[in-house]
């Protein structure tokens, strides 16, 4: 096993993250990233990172993506346009869907509709039925389906998706459509709903499956254009894409079910965290991940990861795998204003972007932001990414001013005030995620990432209550890192649908092992060798006349062990511990899942040399900052020049070529065996 590259695109730079899996060594990287062509900025930055490391990219032998192109193209309403075909009679299938209005009673009022990603004149519908037993009612008129494929390739879609009545539980007439829409259209490209979402709710599995053939051309576009790029550059290392659930999928699947890839970006940084997690001893982690625009948090516990059967981009929510992950519109730079109407401070979620960015960046910005308040506190001092990045200190004292003026207050007190503010609003993300989910942060360390996140995560542990405060070796490009060292994922779902009573364990069993079959196929025709897959297995249960389910991990031989019993009653525990309450009602088993999972990577952490626990052969320099209402003195380290067990008393500041972490007045900081920085009080 050779070179992993792990490679992840955000909005302002590129990522990368070269890893040698035998000898744990690492080079990063970080590039500005090219919205016209993503490609660009990625060869750029293979380009550099080889060259760094003293290899040739013919030796990387794997190229893991975290991408947010699926994404962008939901929010932007960039997706193909979409041909449905539906059952006879079910052509508003899209248009009705689910009587759920977000944002309390106010929507109501003034929620705006999102527009269905299937217009109705893109909507036909086809003669035929199946029954809920899979059986055939009516038989497909295919003389129908040939003049709605006609009509759709006369009116220029782009992609076409097949949805029909209870082909969940059997896609033989999705098939046939499927067939004719290949002769008649050719090249383009066919999403079936009973291969996308073989699930139960109609709806759901409708949506799921317009949104995967409304990413599926540019999606594909974007996969074969890197794929060429790489090709000429000199790699035949294999391409896979991270996926929403955090695993790893081929690209030439990713080209067929993108809507698996729609969380991919977030899901780096939890994949990231997790090995973090695993190499520095510690099991339950809260995730802290800020950008310049969001911060994204999640929840490991017993280094497992939340998982949630939706996937949420924007108004869009669809039925796919996805890890936990909230997100809130606050980061580096987020823009802090006063409303004339409360004199009110606020902070977001308004951002700068990229450009022209925090006015400390002198790119032209002109709005004071979370970045600007850190530079004028002297958070962040003014030699970024070693030296090369200089920041305008005056610029963003200026600009912070004028909230102060706004405020009537000093300066100094309406840049901890921004700063302030900005912390509540990752503590809220967090709470979302922890106390409102049954879990008590107190029993986790927090770990911040992404290029702000260890300069706010030892106040936002402070709030939670959660030590130690962790800054990861490389924190700005730990997604990158996630994308290197996660494993190869698939899974597939059916309808079960059947009280639990009349339920015999060996049924289940039975199905799951067929299932097993089927995923563990798939990764084999993705070149992972048999020995190397692991099988689980999920069950969504809920007590009869629920309208939601609550999924369960289980195991074929805990099942033959416990039986029936042993997952209801787990069941009731984790409904309990979600909902606080439990009924009398029977439960109901609705979905069965298998997942198929390559092999674990057993890839090493560097250790560093030990020391004696003085950090002086780190200090840059003094350093005078405003911390707890005063100028005080801290002093700024070189993290490349810590050792194992340097121990540094707050107020501090390491510095690092992709993020800075602050270290708070009353707490004190030990560098582990791996290079992590463990903040506590002190």
């Amino acid at each position: 096993m050779g070179y992993r590259l792990g490679v992840d695109v955000g909005g302002t730079f590129t990522d990368l993250l070269l890893f040698n899996a035998e000898t744990g060594a690492f080079w990063r990287h970080k590039t500005p990233s090219t919205p016209h062509d993503s490609s660009e900025g990625i060869l750029n930055g293979v380009t550099a990172i080889c060259a760094q490391a003293g290899v040739a990219t013919s030796d990387i032998d794997y190229f893991l993506h975290g991408t947010t192109v699926a994404t962008n193209a939901v929010l932007e309403g960039k997706g193909a346009r979409v041909g449905l075909i539906a059952t006879e009679g079910y052509r508003h299938i899209m248009q009705i869907a689910r009587s759920f209005v977000p944002g309390g009673l106010a929507a109501w009022i003034i929620w705006p509709k999102p527009q269905p990603l299937a217009a109705l004149e893109d909507t036909l519908t086809v003669k035929g039925r199946m029954n809920a037993a899979g059986q055939e009612v009516r038989p497909l008129d295919e003389a129908s389906a040939r003049s709605a494929l006609t009509q759709l390739k006369q009116q220029g879609v782009e992609a076409i998706t097949v949805s029909f009545i209870n082909a969940y539980a059997n896609g033989a007439h999705e098939k046939r459509v499927g067939e004719l829409a290949r002769e008649i259209m050719q090249d383009v490209p066919v999403s079936l709903s009973h291969e996308v979402l073989p699930e139960m709710q109609e709806y759901e599995r409708t949506l799921t499956t317009v949104a995967n053939a409304a990413v599926r051309p540019v999606v594909g576009k974007y996969v074969s254009n890197l794929r060429d790029r790489l090709a000429v550059s000199g790699m035949a290392g294999k391409l896979s894409l991270l996926r929403s659930d955090g695993g790893l999928m081929s690209a030439e699947k990713a080209e067929e079910h993108p809507v698996s890839i729609l969380m991919s970006g977030p899901a780096g940084g939890v994949t990231g965290a997790l090995w973090v997690a695993k190499n520095a001893g510690f099991n339950n982690i809260l995730t802290l991940d800020v950008g310049g625009t969001s911060t994204d948090v999640a929840l490991i516990e017993n280094l497992e990861p939340r998982r949630q059967r939706t996937t949420e981009v924007g108004h869009l929510s669809v039925r796919a795998s996805a890890l936990d992950v909230k997100t809130v519109g606050a980061g580096g730079g987020s823009i802090a204003y006063v409303p004339e109407l409360t004199k009110a401070l606020r902070v977001g979620p308004q951002s700068a972007g990229a450009v022209p960015g925090p006015v400390a960046y002198g790119k032209g910005g002109e709005l004071p932001t979370v970045t600007d308040a850190n530079v004028v506190l002297g958070y962040l001092p003014e030699n970024l990414l070693g030296g090369t990045f200089n920041l305008d200190r005056e610029g963003a004292k200026k600009a912070v001013q004028t909230i102060a003026d706004a405020l009537g207050i000093d300066l100094m007190a309406a840049a901890r005030g921004i700063i302030d503010i900005v912390n509540e609003n990752m503590f809220g993300a967090l709470r979302m995620i922890s106390v409102q989910q049954g879990y008590d942060p107190r029993h986790f360390a927090l770990m911040g990432f992404g290029g702000a996140g260890p300069l706010h995560v030892n106040a936002v542990a402070r709030l939670m209550g959660s030590w130690p405060a962790i800054s990861p070796v490389s924190p700005g490009v730990l997604c990158a890192l996630g994308d290197a060292t996660t494993r190869m994922r698939t899974e597939t779902a059916r309808s079960f649908s059947r009280l639990a009573a009349q339920t015999e364990a060996e049924e289940l069993i039975s199905i799951l092992d067929e299932m097993a079959t089927q995923t563990r196929a798939e990764l084999r025709s993705d070149g992972v060798p048999e020995n190397q897959i692991e099988s689980a297995f999920e069950v969504d249960v809920r007590y009869a006349g629920q309208a939601f389910e609550v999924p369960l991990t289980i195991s074929a031989d805990v099942l033959r062990r416990d039986g029936i019993d042993g997952i209801l009653k787990r069941f009731d525990e984790e409904h309990l511990r979600l909902f606080t309450f439990n009924m009398d009602t029977p439960h109901e088993i609705v979905n069965l899942r298998a997942v198929a999972l390559g092999a674990s990577l057993n890839l090493p952490a560097a250790e560093l040399p030990k020391g004696d626990g003085n950090p002086q052969a780190a200090k840059m320099r003094d350093h005078v900052l405003w911390m707890d209402g005063k100028e005080q003195a801290a002093i700024i380290y070189d993290r490349a020049q810590l050792r194992q067990g340097d121990i540094i008393a707050g107020p501090a500041i390491v510095v690092e070529m992709d993020s800075t972490t602050l270290i708070e007045t009353g707490c004190v900081a030990t560098v582990d065996a791996v290079g992590n920085i463990l903040i506590n009080l002190a």
